[in-house]
């Protein structure tokens, strides 16, 4: 829509989605890096004092929310706010967030955890939907590429984050990471609205609706209801901050992953009995319920990588060079760097595969994705050994195993999302994006109970618990892997005319 072409040969306004995704993602991961650490560090050191349990509930509950806030906060997006305010009320959220945790009070941090999964719900889903609107219909080859480069911006901020936090973490206080975190934030809403005349008119309306009482209608009904949420919200909130009422993390976060599951069964279910599907199309929708059970598998593994691998790093691992400790939050800068390493190696495998009719099916991707999860957790079971045997490994251990995971996540992720997409008939595609996001929610949250188990009194009685926790997730990503790549041609053959 732009023709001002000076970013890289894009759209100028590509560049403020840039930066503004950047530093969300910058805020983002460095939570994610510092969040469950802070939880569970002792009273002494500036810590919350949690119990393990306790604060691998909450940080699974965290970014379990983060993915599933994403539906209503694009529904809202489309609906009422529209794209390019969406971004910029979401981000104030964040930042909000960011610096009610930056106070040392527990009540401030819940507020703040709640007020970032809030905006990141906002601007997560609609940031990259306005990336597509920057190109016309007809520049299909500079949306792609386009795309590519707004997913450098992730992997940016996501490298630099960990870095920055760690650092202030260690140096000075828990909170200034909290703070450094919110302070990113705001840059990119700096950023954003000093640039945003380059996004030309991309954004600024939401979905068209049939008429214009009927938009005041939809405006007037949605408003209502945005204030009765905030004032049961704020209800909510005070009740907490009183002691009124209190919440038992570990069971609410188990009893909602069961709802999360039993809620995907129930629709599918729906689907297949009111949908009216052909035999085709009930095929697909068979492979795609296979993509949900394997993509949470997955980011049950993946996902350890703020916690349980976090843990790992903080407690057991070497990070001495010399008489300068690493930072713990360091080693999540790794993942994001063998992004940008090997994304342009697999795509270009797949092409030069593809070019002598090799490239592997969707299922045989998917399987090579949690055989390399698997693969890196083998590494930790010999990371542990070393723990058991009374030493501490280095951190290449984990250096490695970020690495196999990040080669999973690029046979599985895209993969994942490009076959929802083909494989939805056209009236669901919507529906099943939502359903392969409430995986990756699911993931998470079985992450974070995961990293529970990792009790340091515990493993200190007994340090075979560590090996044992890691084989459960080899055992079950391996069999899962190899099962998919056995079944793979009848799963292909349920995805029909897709490859």
């Amino acid at each position: 829509m732009d023709s001002d072409k000076t970013f890289f040969g894009h759209p100028r306004g590509l560049a403020t989605l840039f930066f503004t995704e950047m530093w969300e993602r910058f805020s983002y991961y460095g939570m994610r890096a510092l969040l469950l650490l802070f939880m569970v560090a002792s009273v002494e050191k500036g810590g919350m004092g949690l119990s393990d349990k306790t604060g691998g509930a909450i940080y699974g509950l965290y970014t379990m929310f983060v993915y599933l806030l994403a539906l209503p906060g694009g529904w809202l997006a489309d609906k009422f706010f529209g794209l390019r305010k969406s971004i910029f009320y979401g981000g104030i959220i964040i930042t909000l967030g960011h610096f009610c945790l930056a106070f040392p009070f527990h009540e401030t941090f819940f507020i703040g955890l709640l007020l970032i999964v809030m905006g990141t719900g906002l601007l997560k889903p609609t940031i990259s939907s306005m990336v597509g609107e920057l190109y016309t219909s007809n520049d299909q080859a500079r949306r792609d590429a386009g795309f590519s480069i707004f997913y450098m911006g992730i992997n940016l901020g996501a490298f630099i984050s960990p870095i920055i936090i760690g650092y202030l973490r260690v140096n000075f206080d828990w909170h200034y990471g909290f703070a450094a975190a919110g302070i990113g934030m705001a840059l990119g809403l700096v950023q954003y609205k000093l640039t945003e005349k380059y996004l030309g008119n991309a954004g600024l309306e939401p979905g068209k609706l049939e008429d214009k009482l009927q938009q005041q209608k939809r405006e007037r009904a949605i408003k209502n209801g945005l204030l009765i949420f905030i004032a049961l919200l704020i209800v909510f909130v005070a009740l907490l901050v009183t002691r009124t009422i209190t919440i038992d993390p570990v069971a609410f976060a188990e009893t909602s992953g069961v709802v999360i599951l039993v809620s995907v069964v129930v629709y599918f279910l729906y689907i297949f009995i009111a949908e009216k599907l052909d035999n085709a199309e009930r095929k697909k929708i068979i492979a795609i319920c296979i993509l949900f059970v394997t993509t949470t598998l997955f980011y049950t593994g993946y996902e350890g990588q703020g916690s349980s691998l976090n843990l790992f790093a903080e407690r057991y691992t070497d990070l001495m060079i010399g008489a300068f400790r690493i930072p713990a939050e360091w080693l999540q800068s790794a993942p994001p760097i063998f992004v940008l390493i090997f994304v342009p190696v697999f795509a270009w495998l797949w092409i030069w595969l593809a070019k002598r009719n090799l490239n592997p099916s969707t299922p045989l991707k998917t399987s090579f994705g949690l055989i390399f999860m698997g693969l890196g957790y083998v590494i930790m079971m010999g990371a542990s050994l070393i723990v058991i045997n009374g030493g501490k490994p280095l951190p290449t251990w984990l250096i490695f195993t970020y690495m196999f995971h990040t080669f999973g996540e690029i046979c599985l992720y895209p993969i994942g999302l490009s076959a929802v997409t083909k494989l939805s008939p056209q009236r669901l595609v919507g529906q099943m994006m939502g359903v392969f996001f409430m995986a990756l929610a699911l993931g998470n949250l079985a992450a974070g109970l995961f990293a529970g188990e990792f009790d340091d009194s515990a493993i200190q009685a007994n340090p075979n618990l560590l090996l044992d926790l890691f084989s459960v997730v080899v055992k079950i990503t391996l069999i899962s892997g190899v099962v998919v790549l056995l079944l793979s041609k009848p799963i292909r053959k349920l995805m029909g005319d897709i490859r």
